[in-house]
């Protein structure tokens, strides 16, 4: 399985998801340039998190119009797997791949550290490594974390169990305490907290490691079906 990670001018954890990948899971992974016109020859895309273009005008408004992510819109609509982490969450539901939007958190602040979570669908591509309804902690660091839709989305979310993590504290507000979702065909999940940086022991966590585990069952499952 080969991992394709958009690099956005002020991208910061680009690195870091590439070294969960190559080092840590030992698969392919490459940066791929925010100018960059086709994905062809990868199986999954992360938008890692960051400060695309400075986060100016609004998180991720500005990189929705890179010309990657128009690579990121053909190769989803495929079939195949988008992670959005953070930033990359932001960049999604600006593009219109994912519902909703990511507003400034309840506080008016940055808000770094572990949060808790429940995982409410441990069925998608992405959690099934995980138990249904089991609880994890993972990293957040973001500013504009507070995640909002309007009250027929979220019933549409909930009706087709999008809704893949939910805060425990909810740090940020975000409404029914959400941490990240899936669009309806479940190939694209948007989540604020940081998996790669729960990977490894001297890290603190290993929570996050199965996001990629998951995506790379669902790639063998698939190679062998």
């Amino acid at each position: 399985m080969k991992f394709a990670v958009p690099v956005f001018p002020g991208s910061n954890c680009d690195y870091d998801m590439v070294n969960a990948l190559r080092d840590i899971l030992n698969v392919p992974a490459d940066l791929v340039s925010a100018q960059a016109t086709n994905l062809e020859g990868y199986d999954a895309v992360v938008l890692p998190g960051g400060f695309s273009y400075g986060d100016y005008l609004r998180s991720g408004a500005i990189a929705r119009f890179s010309p990657v992510m128009a690579a990121v819109k053909d190769f989803a609509a495929t079939g195949k797997p988008v992670l959005g982490i953070c930033n990359g969450f932001q960049i999604l539901t600006e593009a219109g791949l994912l519902p909703g939007t990511l507003q400034a958190n309840r506080s008016a602040q940055f808000i770094c550290q572990a949060s808790e979570l429940i995982i409410r669908n441990s069925r998608t591509m992405f959690t099934t490594a995980y138990e249904n309804q089991t609880q994890i902690s993972l990293p957040i660091a973001h500013g504009e974390g507070n995640y909002y839709c309007d009250a027929q989305t979220l019933a549409e979310l909930r009706a087709n169990h999008q809704i893949v993590f939910e805060y425990v504290d909810n740090p940020n507000g975000s409404i029914a305490n959400i941490a990240g979702i899936t669009n309806r065909q479940g190939n694209v999940l948007g989540m604020m907290p940081h998996p790669e940086r729960a990977v490894e022991t001297i890290l603190g966590s290993t929570a996050g490691l199965g996001i990629f585990q998951s995506l790379l069952s669902h790639q063998r499952e698939g190679a062998h079906a």
